[in-house]
C-alpha cells in the first residue's frame, strides 16, 4: 500500500521545482498530500497530523490525498488515483476546445489550484505562475497573463478574484485574451458573471469540489462521463470517473456508492441544467420559512453599490433566526439599507429581506474564496449585542 507524504507547494516561483514531484504523483509513483510550504503553518501541522503523513493509504492506486477545503474541525482528505485526476484533466479540456497552457493564479495546494498544474503537465506543458505570496495581486497577475504561452490559454480564479480584475481596465483586456476562464470555488453572483462576459471575457462557471477532483459541472452541465443527480433530500449527487475513492482514514456514507458521491448541497435539475441552491446547512428558518441565502446574496448583489455580501441566520427567540446580511461596498458608492431590503422583499419574499445590513471592509473568506459563514454569524452577533 502506498505510505502519505506531505508535499509543500510554495506560493511563488519556487512552485517550478516541484514540478517533477507532480509528474511522478500523477503516473501513481507517489503519495502526497498537498500543504503549504511554511513549516510552521498552524494548518500544516493539523493537516498533517489529521490526515495521517506517514501512514499508508488503504487504497493501493492512490497517488493523492487532497484536504477538503471545506472542513471545519477534524480535516478529511479525499483520496484520487491517477485515473480520476487524468479524467477529471481530460474532460476539462475537452468541454473547453482542446488541451492547452495554464496560469496558476489559486493556492496549489488546494484541489482547484492544484488541477490547475495538473492539466498543464498532463498536455506537456509548463504551467505559468502568478506570484501569490502577499496575496493576490492585479498587476503581477497581469504581467502573469501575457506572459502565458501555448495554443490554447487558461486560467482559473474564484469570484472575489474577478472583482478586482474587473476594476483595472489592463487585467480585464488580459483576461479577455485567453480561451477560457473558470471560476468557481464559490457561487458566483450573477450580476458579477455578466459584467464579465459584457467585458468579453471567457467566463465558465464551474462547480465541484475536492471530492470530484474539483469541477466536473461547467456552466451548468456536467462534463462528459459525469452524472448529477438529485436525491430525495434535495442534495446534489455526482458520479463520474473523476470521483475520488472516499476519505483517507474514515469511511463516509457520501461515498457509500462506488463512483458517487453525495454532497451537502441543495440543487435543481432543469432540462440538464444544474443550479445549485446552497448548503443545505446554511439554510436559514425564520418566521416559519426556509431561506437559501445563496437567493438573497443574489438579489444584494445585483446592487451597484454593493462589491461583495454574504447573508446568514442569527438566533433569535421570535423568529427562530434573524436574516442579517453583511455587505462591502463598491468604492466611492454607499448601500442603502431599506433600498436593499426592498429588493428582496420583491424578488425573493418579504420574510426573506435582511432584518440587519452590515457595511463591513471584507468579508470573511476560508480555503479558496469561500465565504466562512461560521465567522460572519459571529460578526453578525456581536454586532447584534454592542
Amino acid at each position: 500500500m502506498p505510505v502519505l507524504r506531505a508535499l509543500p507547494l510554495d506560493s511563488g516561483p519556487a512552485l517550478a521545482e516541484s514540478f517533477g514531484d507532480l509528474v511522478a504523483m500523477a503516473a501513481g509513483a507517489r503519495c502526497f498530500l498537498p500543504v503549504v510550504d511554511d513549516p510552521d503553518a498552524p494548518d500544516r501541522r493539523v493537516l498533517e497530523e489529521s490526515l495521517g503523513v506517514g501512514t499508508q493509504v488503504i487504497d493501493p492506486d492512490a497517488c493523492l490525498v487532497i484536504a477538503t477545503s471545506g472542513s471545519t474541525g477534524d480535516p478529511k482528505g479525499a483520496i484520487h488515483t491517477p485515473a480520476t485526476l487524468a479524467a477529471s484533466a481530460d474532460a476539462t479540456h475537452a468541454r473547453l476546445g482542446g488541451a492547452g497552457n495554464w496560469l496558476l493564479a489559486l493556492p496549489p495546494h488546494h484541489i482547484a489550484g492544484l488541477q490547475v498544474l495538473l492539466r498543464a503537465l498532463r498536455a506537456g506543458y509548463t504551467p505559468a505562475i502568478a506570484d501569490l505570496r502577499g496575496g493576490f495581486d492585479v498587476q503581477r497577475f497581469t504581467d502573469a497573463v501575457t506572459r502565458l504561452r501555448g495554443p490554447r490559454r487558461y486560467t482559473s480564479l474564484v469570484p472575489t478574484q474577478l472583482v478586482a480584475v474587473l476594476r483595472s481596465p489592463e487585467a480585464t483586456a488580459a483576461l479577455a485574451g485567453l480561451d477560457a476562464v473558470l471560476v468557481g470555488g464559490a457561487a458566483i453572483p450573477t450580476p458579477l458573471a455578466q459584467r464579465a462576459r459584457a467585458a468579453c471575457i471567457p467566463l465558465v462557471t464551474t462547480y465541484g469540489m475536492s471530492e470530484t477532483g474539483g469541477g466536473c459541472v461547467y456552466g451548468g452541465r456536467p462534463l462528459d462521463g459525469v452524472a448529477v443527480s438529485i436525491d430525495d433530500e434535495g442534495r446534489v449527487v455526482l458520479s463520474g470517473p473523476m470521483v475520488a475513492h472516499g476519505y483517507h482514514r474514515r469511511s463516509d456514507p457520501a461515498f457509500a456508492v462506488a463512483g458517487s458521491f453525495r454532497t451537502d448541497d441543495l440543487g435543481r435539475v432543469d432540462d440538464g441544467v444544474l443550479t445549485v441552491l446552497g448548503r443545505a446547512d446554511d439554510a436559514i428558518s425564520t418566521g416559519g420559512l426556509t431561506v437559501v441565502p445563496r437567493v438573497v446574496e443574489d438579489v444584494l448583489a445585483a446592487d451597484p453599490a454593493v462589491a461583495q455580501c454574504a447573508v446568514v441566520g442569527v438566533p433569535d427567540e421570535r423568529l427562530g433566526e434573524e436574516i442579517v446580511a453583511l455587505v462591502v461596498a463598491e468604492p466611492g458608492r454607499t448601500p442603502n439599507p431599506e433600498s436593499l431590503r426592498a429588493s428582496v422583499a420583491q424578488q425573493v419574499h418579504r420574510h426573506a429581506a435582511p432584518r440587519r445590513i452590515l457595511v463591513v471592509d471584507e468579508i470573511p473568506l476560508r480555503g479558496p474564496g469561500k465565504i466562512d459563514r461560521a465567522a460572519v454569524r459571529t460578526l453578525a452577533a456581536r454586532a447584534r449585542a454592542v
